[in-house]
């Protein structure tokens, strides 16, 4: 008969592993590149500033007549990555407000979820960028807070929204170029192709599959955003 003494030995080191990969599998290692901090001028500084500055989305804001059609079908599609229904169309009606917000088509966002953090919430890549749209940390020093907390839902899309729009305006509208940089691989073809695969699943319009980076002309856009208000690709 085995001993006590021995049955815990065997149960400390299977224990032991049992946290270590649950610790992994929280974590979730996710897809960021190596963007690095780089130098913005004070006005870019102010700008980024203002555009992270807190606008809670409105109560309402999932029932609206113009928003309710669109979360009704995104939240079908993500139905089996994010269960919970609650939480489905909170994620959803933030994705849409903060896309919007930011002169940006919701469902590049999605896409960029998708790819970046598989929609966990607390996904962190080796590189520690963080949440769901993957945010390197020192933008919350650069032109917000160091106190925000990147895995806060709408602190997370309110920043990689903002970024993201940064770089589509230094790029002139070109997404797979402002995706690059998004990621910092500018200058390879690899993550832009991945989120436009991605987007094919949130697409609701049609966007001719030759719409990747190795297909761009160089300085050519990829494609003009569609969201109402959106800023046009220069």
């Amino acid at each position: 008969m085995t001993s006590r003494a021995t049955l815990q030995s065997v149960r400390a080191p299977t224990l032991l592993c049992i946290v270590a990969l649950a610790a992994f599998v929280l974590a979730r290692p996710a897809h960021a590149g190596a963007q690095a901090e780089e130098y913005l001028a004070p006005s870019v500084v102010a700008g980024l500033a203002a555009a992270v500055a807190d606008q809670p989305v409105p109560q309402d804001y999932a029932r609206r007549a113009d928003v309710k059609p669109w979360i009704d079908d995104m939240s079908r599609r993500l139905a089996a990555r994010v269960p919970n229904e609650a939480e489905r169309i909170d994620l959803l009606a933030t994705v849409h407000y903060e896309a919007t917000r930011a002169a940006l088509d919701p469902e590049l966002v999605l896409a960029v979820i998708h790819h970046e953090s598989g929609f966990h919430k607390y996904a962190v890549s080796s590189a520690d960028a963080r949440g769901y749209m993957q945010v390197m940390p020192f933008w919350t020093r650069l032109i917000g807070s160091a106190s925000q907390n990147l895995f806060h839902l709408r602190v997370n899309l309110r920043y990689g929204c903002t970024i993201l729009r940064h770089y589509l305006g230094l790029e002139g509208g070109d997404v797979p170029r402002a995706l690059a940089r998004y990621n910092g691989s500018l200058g390879r073809a690899e993550y832009p192709n991945a989120v436009m695969a991605a987007l094919m699943r949130y697409r609701t319009v049609a966007v001719p599959p030759s719409y990747t980076a190795s297909a761009v002309p160089a300085q050519q856009p990829a494609f003009t955003l569609t969201t109402v208000g959106a800023a046009p690709a220069r």
